[in-house]
């Protein structure tokens, strides 16, 4: 997988800040999307918090590294999906985390077949395609022209 441009794709969808915010959901996050969770040295600290541009970008390597290896866990088949399907589904696991990508069943049974225009229909029916419909709705479009054959 072109790990850049899936790191270019993950900054535009979550923009980039270097310092503590609260998340769509209310959770103190920083840099590309970080969730704040215990044992983070920012755990705790204050909203507007200022945090360091080489943090920013360890942690989301980090974060990159951790959501492909829950990608493999989560779909059997990874290995052979499309380029595409997988940054994707890694746009995705980065966004939502593994507990919760993993309650996407239809998808991912959809996935293991290489169905990927039920894939594009099934993730646009979900809770995460309405609290973030654009990200969602471009996501699906990306699926529906791996179905298109060339």
């Amino acid at each position: 997988m072109d790990i850049e441009l899936l790191r270019e794709e993950l900054t535009l969808d979550e923009g980039c800040k270097e310092e503590i915010y609260l998340c769509s959901e209310g959770h103190p996050t920083f840099g590309i999307g970080h969730l704040i969770v215990r044992g983070d040295p920012e755990f705790g600290k204050d909203l507007g918090t200022s945090v360091a541009f080489h943090r920013v970008k360890e942690v989301f390597e980090q974060d990159i590294a951790t959501c492909i290896a829950d990608c493999t866990l989560i779909f059997k088949g990874w290995d052979d999906y499309p380029e595409e399907a997988q940054r994707c589904f890694a746009n995705m696991c980065f966004q939502l985390g593994r507990p919760r990508l993993s309650q996407f069943k239809k998808t991912i049974a959809f996935a293991e077949n290489g169905e990927w225009e039920n894939v594009a229909t099934e993730i646009l029916d979900s809770r995460w395609a309405k609290q973030t419909p654009n990200r969602a709705q471009r996501i699906s479009e990306r699926f529906i022209k791996l179905s298109v054959p060339l």
